[in-house]
């Protein structure tokens, strides 16, 4: 398996040491949970992201219509973007 070697200050050593015992694991544990929950938490945070695009895209007029203030004037034109 592929691996990693990561430096930290000696205060965060320490502090990752305390939560690992803390915890009841490894520090090697402590710190590959903490990446992979990242590595979920920003695919969901993508993924959040895509399905607020594709409602907003769906539902542009309706949101145009609600906040009329907030529609972005075309640059020059005093016209809305559509």
């Amino acid at each position: 398996m592929p691996a990693l070697n990561i430096e930290f200050s000696e205060a965060e050593l320490e502090a990752l040491r305390a939560i690992a015992t803390e915890r009841g694991v490894t520090l090697k544990a402590l710190v590959r949970e903490a990446t992979t929950a990242d590595i979920e938490r920003h695919r969901a945070l993508k993924e959040g992201a895509q399905v607020f695009r594709t409602f907003f895209d769906s539902h542009a007029e309706e949101f145009a219509a609600a906040f009329p203030d907030d529609e972005q004037q075309l640059p020059g034109t005093g016209t809305q973007a559509a």
